[in-house]
C-alpha cells in the first residue's frame, strides 16, 4: 500500500475524497490542540471527520485530516441552571467525536434521551451539530437547538470554553458553522428523560396527505396534531407513506414500560421489524434501484409496486429506535428547507417537472418539518419550515433533478442544507440568512489565517481574511 493510500479518505456517499498531508486521532483534548498547533505553525490547513456522512466535501483537506473518534467519553451528566439554561434542565457533556448510536446508548443506560434526532445516526455529534442535522417535530428545532455549550480548539492549539453567556458570537458559529472557528473537542448538550414513542406508519394518497398537514396554528393537522410526522412520496405516482410518532400519555407509558421490561418486543415483532427496515427498505429497495438503472423506463410501475408494498404497522419503542432508521442503499441528496406554506407548490412544480423531463427517479422525496429557531446558521432560522430531500440512486445521474429541484426552491427561499448536495455560493447566504455577516465577522476574528478553511467553506462563506489580501 502507498503511503498516499493509507492517508487517502472518501466519504460515504463517495462524492469528496482527499489524500491529506498527515492524519491523526488524537486521544484526549491536550494531544488535539498540540496537532492543531503544529500544523497551523506549518502553514497547514486542518479540518475535522467523523462519519464522513456529508454528501459536501467539508471535511476535505490537503493538510491536517483530524479523526476525533477517540474524544468519545461522556464527561458528565449534570442538572442545569448555569448559562440561561433552566434550572430543571438535564446538561450532558460528552467528546465530539462520539457516533450518536454511541449516545443514545449512554443516555439510555442513565435514563435519558435526546429530545429530537434524526433518522440516521452514525454521524459524530461535532458533525451532526456542524452542519445542521435535524428531525422532524412542528415545535421542535435541529439538534443544534440542543447545544448548551462547546469547547473549541483555535489555531494557537488553546481551548475556548463557550456558551450563550460566554462568548455567545463564538459559542453560535461553534454550534452551527462548518468547524471554521476551530476544531470542536467536547459539547454540552440538553436532554430530558427518557421516553417511548409510538410509531404509525401508513401509506396514504398524497393528495389527503397534503389536504391535512394544516396550517402552523393548526393543532389538528398532521404537522400540528403529531410530535413528529413525516411523509415519503414516490414521484411518478400520487402515493406516500405517512410516518406519525408521539410519546405516550404517562399512565400508558408506564404500563408499555413494564410490558417491554418482562417482555420484551416479542418474536412477531422482531421479525416484523426485520421484514420492513431490512428487507423492504434495504434489500429489495437495492434490486428496485438496480432495475430501475437497467431499465429506466419501468421506474414508475416499480414506484408504484413500492409505495403499496409497505402495510400499515403500529409499534411502541424507546425515542432513539423510533426516530433513526437503517439506510445501506448508497444514494446522493440534495435538501433544502422552504418556508413551510410554500411546501404544496414546490412539491407539485417538482411533480410537473418531472412530468415534462421525462426523467426516471426510483427514490421517495423525503418531507419532515421544524419549529423556527433563532440559530443563526440553522436552515429553519425565524421561520416555520418544511424541509424538501430529494435522492437519487448512486448508480444513476442525479444532476439534472437536483438542477431542476434547486430552481424551484430558489423562488421561495429555499435554503440548502450545509452537509448535502446543492450549487450555492456565499452571495447567495448571505440574501437568505439574516445573520449571515454575523457569523462571517466572528469567523474571520477567530480564524483570519484560515487554518480550518477548505474550498467548500470559501465556497459558502466566503475566503478568510488571509486570503482576501
Amino acid at each position: 500500500m502507498s503511503s498516499d493510500d493509507a492517508l487517502s479518505w472518501t466519504n460515504w456517499a463517495r462524492t469528496a475524497s482527499a489524500t491529506p498531508r498527515r492524519r491523526a486521532s488524537p486521544r484526549d483534548e491536550a494531544e488535539l490542540g498540540g496537532l492543531v498547533a503544529r500544523a497551523a505553525a506549518e502553514g497547514m490547513p486542518v479540518r475535522a471527520v467523523g462519519a464522513g456522512h456529508s454528501f459536501t466535501p467539508a471535511a476535505v483537506t490537503d493538510g491536517l485530516l483530524l479523526d476525533l473518534d477517540r474524544l468519545s467519553l461522556v464527561e458528565r451528566i449534570a442538572r442545569g441552571g448555569a448559562d440561561g439554561t433552566d434550572g430543571d434542565a438535564i446538561l450532558v457533556t460528552v467528546g465530539a467525536g462520539i457516533r450518536l448510536h454511541r449516545l443514545n446508548e449512554a443516555l439510555a443506560a442513565a435514563g435519558l434521551a435526546m429530545r429530537n434526532l434524526g433518522d440516521i445516526d452514525r454521524q459524530s455529534v461535532a458533525g451532526a451539530i456542524s452542519t445542521g442535522t435535524h428531525g422532524t417535530g412542528a415545535r421542535l428545532g435541529g439538534l443544534a437547538t440542543q447545544v448548551r455549550g462547546v469547547r473549541v480548539v483555535g489555531a494557537d492549539g488553546e481551548v475556548r470554553e463557550t456558551s450563550p453567556a460566554h462568548e455567545p458570537g463564538l459559542f453560535e458559529v461553534s454550534r452551527l458553522g462548518l468547524g471554521v472557528t476551530g476544531i470542536l473537542s467536547a459539547v454540552t448538550l440538553e436532554v430530558v428523560p427518557a421516553f417511548l414513542l409510538r410509531a404509525q406508519e401508513e401509506p396514504w394518497p398524497l393528495d389527503r396527505v397534503l389536504e391535512r398537514l394544516g396550517t402552523p396554528d393548526d393543532p389538528d393537522g398532521l404537522v400540528g396534531g403529531n410530535d413528529h410526522f413525516e411523509f415519503y412520496w414516490f414521484p411518478h405516482t400520487r402515493r406516500a407513506l405517512t410516518k406519525r410518532n408521539n410519546r405516550l400519555a404517562p399512565d400508558e407509558e408506564a404500563v408499555e414500560l413494564e410490558r417491554l421490561r418482562t417482555t420484551g418486543p416479542g418474536p412477531v415483532a422482531r421479525a416484523r421489524t426485520w421484514v420492513d427496515e431490512e428487507l423492504l427498505s434495504n434489500g429489495a429497495f437495492e434490486l428496485v434501484n438496480r432495475l430501475a438503472t437497467a431499465v429506466p423506463r419501468v421506474t414508475p410501475r416499480l414506484n408504484a409496486v413500492s409505495a403499496r408494498a409497505l402495510a400499515p404497522r403500529t409499534y411502541v419503542a424507546p425515542s432513539h429506535h423510533v426516530f433513526v432508521t437503517s439506510r445501506r442503499v448508497r444514494f446522493r441528496e440534495m435538501e433544502y428547507a422552504v418556508p413551510r406554506e410554500h411546501l404544496v407548490d414546490v412539491l407539485s412544480s417538482i411533480d410537473a417537472w418531472l412530468d415534462r423531463s421525462g426523467e426516471h427517479v426510483p427514490f421517495p422525496v423525503e418531507v419532515r418539518f421544524a419549529a423556527p429557531d433563532d440559530v443563526w446558521l440553522s436552515t429553519a432560522h425565524g421561520r416555520e419550515t418544511a424541509y424538501v430531500a430529494v435522492h437519487q440512486y448512486a448508480r444513476l445521474p442525479h444532476e439534472r433533478y437536483f438542477d431542476a429541484v434547486e430552481r424551484i426552491v430558489a423562488e421561495v427561499g429555499g435554503r440548502p442544507h450545509w452537509g448535502k448536495m446543492h450549487g450555492l455560493a456565499a452571495d447567495r447566504f448571505r440574501e437568505l440568512y439574516p445573520r449571515f455577516d454575523d457569523a462571517v465577522a466572528v469567523r474571520d476574528a477567530t480564524d483570519p489565517e484560515g487554518v480550518f478553511a477548505n474550498g467548500y467553506t470559501d465556497r459558502v462563506l466566503g475566503p478568510a481574511p488571509a486570503a482576501r489580501r
